[in-house]
């Protein structure tokens, strides 16, 4: 690695700009966006309409800016920010750069693991955006937290089609994933839907992969016993019981009209000790009311919670009596994996009844350090990105438990939950690890990850104005008095270290000039020591340059 050091402030030459101030809106409509296939995770391309740049009319103002822009030189050029897809406020949804659909939570090493359908924009002749027909998703968003609110990206699995690791099925929707111990080590397993004909299993060394396909097949298929008749063969859900075995819960659809009240189409089965066959037949899991899709299951207090979501047909007398609508996830409950199951509580209505647009209800409870959240989709990014075409967005919320300790009637929100520790700058923060974003993407770095789709992953796709937030950064007491860089490729710009809003005035520039094929350390002094804490923002000038990771000292 090489080392360059660019100390771009330096404190003689600072002076404050007391009147000037540079403002860009939180939120912006947006024009539409495209996701590309291949080793970029391409963000939306958020070409979004600037509604903001503050004019001064003040003389003084405008000399100040001129003497600062003199003496910094084109380092701090006012740029027009790129808009964001989320208020800096929000934290729904978890991810901007791409699309996520039908999350699920893996909680494993001090850090919650979201793996969700990787959801792809098609588009008609006339480059219009398609209505989303889920047939052309193969690959699956995993992204990790240990706050809850920065999000690390680790790419997308090449799951399923002719790149990814189960070939012989076309599509990867509706991921579970579930770890064990096995042989003094760790094993990661993700299943998922091969469109709605059956249940694929990859097997990995660790939650981001690489995953590669055990049994080179289905795990469960049409000609699994009691599995012919379901009508979607998809949307698994894992169970890891306290006793060491293990449950796999999927299923789904409406066989006929007159079955919608009880479709019969949930199934449940013990896996094998090694999570990649089944022990036995699947079991029915009888009188599901309404059942649509979306297998779900915990297990509370020595009790087990199985959940779903209900489908369209559920008439307003059904409301009054089971106390759930059209399109809600619903509980049933039991004392034994296997069932019987009894009803129990509704957990979340549709997303149309918190964000206006509604659709397929699907969603994962779990537990992290103590508290209950659910996550789930909605169309809310989307909808900022002036698209109409049912493509979804992951959202976490705080799950309500009620006096006996079940999952209760919880709400979906814009805000989402609050940061449950600070980020460590002293410690070297990967890139893509952000809470808000704009104008960016993210794609594959090292062979692993570009063969794979997941794993390590860098900043890339920048451009002016384009920017990153990592929110509750504490530089403690003592304070921080230089940013390094790590950033690579052919092009050249800066980055503009931030506090507290985008648009701020930055604190420090780290001029990038070229790097090369390699990666290379730049650094900047900040003008001041930063201390506190605050919500970091990059912003972005130049482009052919890619950021790996920071760290400040």
């Amino acid at each position: 690695m090489r080392n360059t050091k660019c100390h771009i402030f330096r404190n003689n030459l600072i002076k404050p700009l007391k009147i000037f101030v540079f403002t860009a809106t939180a939120v912006l409509l947006t024009n539409a966006c495209s996701f590309h296939e291949g080793e970029n995770s391409e963000n939306c391309a958020l070409d979004y309409e600037q509604k903001a740049a503050a004019d001064s009319t003040d003389d003084s103002a405008e000399s100040l800016v001129k003497e600062k822009d003199m003496m910094q030189g084109d380092a701090i050029k006012k740029l027009e920010l790129q808009p964001v897809a989320k208020p800096i406020t929000d934290h729904n949804p978890v991810m901007v750069q791409r699309f996520g659909a039908d999350p699920y939570a893996l909680v494993y090493d001090g850090r919650v693991y979201l793996y969700m359908t990787g959801d792809k924009l098609s588009y008609n002749p006339d480059k219009t955006v398609k209505e989303n027909t889920y047939s052309n998703i193969d690959t699956i968003c995993v992204i990790s937290s240990d706050d809850l609110v920065n999000w690390t990206d680790h790419g997308t699995v090449y799951a399923a089609g002719r790149n990814g690791a189960a070939s012989w099925g076309n599509n990867s929707w509706a991921p579970a994933a579930a770890y064990k111990n096995i042989d003094g080590k760790d094993k990661f397993f993700l299943y998922f839907a091969n469109n709605g004909n059956g249940i694929a299993v990859l097997e990995a060394d660790s939650p981001t992969g690489p995953f590669t396909d055990p049994i080179g097949g289905a795990l469960i298929s049409r000609e699994t016993p009691t599995c012919a008749e379901v009508t979607w063969l998809f949307d698994p859900a894992v169970l890891m019981d306290d006793d060491g075995e293990s449950y796999i819960y999927f299923g789904g659809g409406v066989p006929s009209p007159d079955k919608a009240d009880n479709p019969g189409t949930a199934r449940v089965a013990k896996l094998g000790r090694d999570m990649i066959s089944i022990v036995g037949d699947p079991k029915p899991i009888e009188n599901v009311d309404y059942l649509f899709e979306d297998s779900g299951i915990n297990k509370i207090d020595g009790v087990y919670y199985y959940s779903y979501c209900s489908n369209f047909n559920v008439t307003p007398e059904a409301t009054a009596k089971l106390g759930f609508e059209n399109g809600e996830i619903v509980t049933m409950k039991s004392d034994d994996p296997m069932g019987p199951f009894e009803r129990c509580n509704a957990v979340l209505k549709n997303p149309e009844r918190f964000f206006g647009r509604g659709g397929n209800n699907h969603h994962c409870m779990f537990e992290f350090e103590g508290q209950w959240y659910i996550t789930y989709h909605s169309r809310i990014l989307e909808e900022k990105m002036g698209i109409d075409g049912g493509y979804r967005s992951t959202n976490v919320d705080k799950l309500l438990l009620n006096d006996n300790n079940e999952p209760a009637a919880s709400k979906g929100t814009r805000a989402g939950v609050e940061q449950l520790r600070s980020v460590d700058p002293y410690k070297e923060v990967k890139a893509v690890t952000i809470s808000h974003a704009a104008g960016i993407n993210t794609k594959q770095y090292g062979d692993v990850a570009k063969e794979c789709g997941s794993g390590d992953m860098i900043l890339s796709g920048l451009s002016d104005g384009a920017w990153t937030g990592v929110s509750g950064v504490d530089f403690g007491d003592a304070g921080a008095k230089k940013i390094v860089f790590k950033a690579q490729g052919t092009g050249a710009g800066n980055i503009r270290v931030c506090l507290d809003l985008p648009s701020a005035d930055p604190v420090a520039v780290a001029d990038v000039n070229a790097p090369g094929k390699e990666l290379m350390e730049v650094s900047a002094d900040f003008a001041e020591t930063v201390t506190g804490k605050h919500n970091v923002y990059f912003v972005f000038e130049g482009e052919g340059f890619e950021v790996y990771s920071w760290v400040v000292k």
